[in-house]
């Protein structure tokens, strides 16, 4: 069995903003086509535990459609303890740990899911194993950042690039040493 990896799966501007400064996501809009859902549905199926910080997870509980990963052991990094509901965990420990931990155990891939701190926190501690992040056809000029420049060079490796009719591009990269 292939040692289970944690994959970055997220969607930015191409000036690399993931939402606007009050956390507006209309800009996504601009890509939505019926019946194309960018690989999502495939990728999903590889992964049996997500990981997103706290704002991520109020903001997707705010659309009102119901939590999308709730048949996932989920993890929602926080500041604050609470305590764990169902399959949903609150964490607020050490991440290098959690992440040792779920990768020694038998399963499907890690999903990561945002945002951008939890981002962050993973590449700066280089826990990330893939990144596919899906460039939308925008230019934002200001909002939050996927990458924040704090982390420390890591080198990519290139495993594939797909464009679409709407004109997302979708770029796949293996985390080098």
């Amino acid at each position: 069995m292939s040692e289970r990896k944690l994959i970055l799966y997220i969607a930015a501007s191409l000036d690399g903003y993931i939402a606007t400064k009050d956390d507006n996501l209309d800009f996504l809009r601009l890509v939505e086509q019926k019946g194309e859902d960018y690989g999502y549905a495939k990728f999903i199926k590889t992964v049996d535990t997500v990981i997103m910080g706290r704002k991520t997870y109020d903001k997707v509980l705010s659309f009102g459609i119901g939590f999308p990963h709730a048949n996932k052991e989920c993890y929602i990094l926080t500041r604050t303890q609470k305590p764990s509901e169902e399959n949903i965990h609150f964490y607020n420990r050490d991440i290098v740990e959690l992440i040792n931990q779920l990768k020694s155990k038998k399963g499907k891939n890690i999903f990561c899911d945002g945002g951008a701190e939890t981002v962050h926190l993973l590449l700066k501690n280089k826990l990330i194993d893939e990144l596919i992040i899906s460039i939308v056809p925008v230019l934002l000029s200001n909002g939050i950042r996927l990458f924040n420049g704090e982390q420390p060079q890591q080198n990519l490796h290139f495993i594939s690039s797909k464009s679409f009719e709407k004109g997302l591009v979708q770029l796949h990269y293996k985390l080098g040493e």
